[in-house]
């Protein structure tokens, strides 16, 4: 399909090259002039919001991208919108195998599914460039007619001399326009040479300016700072600023939330807009995510893309949350929002041009609070639950004391036990936790040299769970450790909670010992006392 529309759209543009000469040298420009949107929030109670994350499946998703896509996704669920994924994969040579449906399963795995997108289908599909060359080729012959655009014969070595030129004068590379005024006997001699040339867009001195809806009132004369730049290349594929032009118009998209660094080019989006006849969306630009020095989040971090924060246990929640806490948008900033929490309190007049400080050192604790959260709703427990008996069989395996470590009941009071203490579930499988599901070994050299009295203390210990029964809670537990600590005169009650954690756990480190015989259960601790008994 894509073949057939590269051919299509490239044979056919060159008829039209030779359509137009026939015919004459069009116009200089499109008399046509749209006024833009009043750029206000609301100006139009009737009109469907619909915006769109458009990335470039030239990498995997990572949270600068992330950021953008839960931007547009909390506005359109404010205002009752749609959510559009659209696949700019119009440069073929930078495409990377497998990274669309990357994109897609990482927006699901966050909870922000797109409405519409390739995977979905929807009213505006197809929902990839590479598919729609030609709308981009029909926009271009409507911009050829009327003089807005024209073709160019310039060849990569010309251009790229240009470029050295103007480096080596210390000038910023742009185009010199040299095939805006060619006449057309030279365009007819060139295309019986090159029947494939480049189409570029006249840029037009009288920028248009527009009010963005986070930046404010804004004016770039492109014209003056570039040259003309080529909107359909000479293989049928068109450049961004053609295609996103032409994609948000037919997806009907009401406004259009993206990075700062396409505010300088929304001035020349908006001269295709003009030229073309078509009501350009509203614009918001959103200030770039940093990391906390400052320095740009890149594509090198290994540690910014959002498999790498799947992979380590992070939660979705928690990468949402931190990622609006750092910016702007919100009346004020708070860990362990939602994501339903983000939408209602989200406010685009509120985003302001500062860049946001992305302190990833502080991911844990966000993570702490939404898994705290989990463990405390009972639905949510249940799914934690079967998530750490996956995690416990694939990190322990064969090493199990016995399956009844995997029982539902026993990890859900491990869970309710450690919550607020843990910041991922895979905590609980690292050596701290490994007590949990294996008896350790016991070194009787050990016990002793924590207390000479480590039988008594063992003894003294079941006597507590003989009178105990079943009913074990860290309140209880606690006080009665303290009264045998007070029965064993020279023996300090550290060295009690010292040796009864090693002969529980094995470790000189851990929870509370009340805690850990809680977790455990009276039978399996008195199987572990027993133990100290018989080393």
């Amino acid at each position: 399909m894509q073949g057939e529309a590269h051919v299509c759209g490239t044979s056919h543009m060159a008829a039209l090259l030779k359509k137009l000469l026939r015919r004459g040298r069009p116009s200089a420009a499109l008399g046509c002039r749209v006024g833009l949107r009043e750029a206000s929030l609301g100006s139009d109670p009737a009109a469907a919001v619909r915006v769109r994350f458009a990335p470039s499946p030239t990498g995997f998703l990572h949270l600068g991208g992330l950021r953008t896509a839960l931007y547009n996704y909390i506005f359109a669920k404010k205002h009752q919108g749609s959510f559009i994924l659209r696949l700019e994969d119009t440069d073929q040579t930078r495409l990377v195998p497998g990274a669309g449906e990357n994109i897609e399963d990482m927006l699901e795995w966050a909870g922000i599914p797109p409405d519409e997108s390739p995977r979905r289908g929807g009213p505006a599909g197809p929902y990839q460039q590479s598919q729609r060359l030609e709308l981009y080729a029909q926009a271009t012959e409507a911009l050829l007619k009327t003089g807005a655009a024209y073709p160019c014969f310039c060849s990569p070595q010309r251009l790229e001399l240009l470029k050295k030129e103007a480096l080596r004068n210390r000038q910023t590379p742009r185009y010199d326009n040299r095939c805006r005024n060619l006449s057309q006997e030279q365009v007819a001699q060139k295309l019986a040479k090159d029947p494939k040339p480049a189409i570029r867009f006249r840029l037009e001195e009288a920028a248009p300016g527009f009010q963005d809806l986070v930046y404010g009132w804004t004016r770039h004369e492109v014209a003056s700072v570039e040259g003309d730049p080529v909107i359909l290349k000479s293989d049928g594929f068109p450049t961004y600023h053609l295609a996103c032009v032409v994609d948000d118009h037919h997806m009907g998209i009401s406004h259009v939330l993206r990075g700062s660094e396409w505010l300088i080019s929304t001035s020349k989006h908006l001269l295709l807009y003009q030229a073309l006849g078509w009501q350009p969306p509203h614009f918001a630009h959103l200030p770039l995510l940093l990391n906390r020095d400052g320095s740009k989040l890149s594509k090198r971090q290994g540690d910014i893309f959002m498999e790498h924060f799947a992979a380590a246990g992070f939660l979705p929640d928690a990468l949402l949350d931190i990622i609006t806490n750092c910016g702007s948008g919100f009346a004020e900033n708070q860990m362990g929002r939602t994501l339903p929490e983000l939408i209602t309190q989200f406010d685009l007049t509120r985003v302001t041009c500062h860049s946001a400080l992305l302190d990833l050192e502080k991911l844990p604790e966000f993570n702490r609070l939404h898994l705290q959260r989990l463990v405390s709703s009972e639905t949510q427990r249940r799914q934690l639950v079967r998530k750490l008996q996956a995690l416990v069989e694939e990190a322990l395996g064969n090493q199990l004391q016995g399956r009844d470590v995997l029982d539902p009941a026993y990890m859900e009071r491990v869970l309710l036990l450690r919550q607020g203490h843990i910041c991922h579930l895979q905590d609980l499988v690292s050596p701290m936790y490994s007590y949990l599901w294996t008896r350790p070994a016991l070194d009787r050299a050990q016990l002793s040299a924590i207390s000479e009295k480590a039988d008594v203390i063992a003894k003294r210990t079941l006597g507590l769970l003989e009178r105990s029964g079943t009913s074990l809670t860290r309140e209880m537990l606690s006080g009665e450790l303290k009264k045998l600590s007070e029965g064993l005169e020279g023996t300090k009650h550290s060295n009690v909670m010292k040796l009864l954690r090693v002969a529980l756990s094995g470790q000189l480190q851990g929870p509370p010992v009340a805690e850990m015989m809680v977790s455990l259960g009276p039978k399996e601790v008195r199987e572990r006392i027993q133990k100290v008994l018989s080393s």
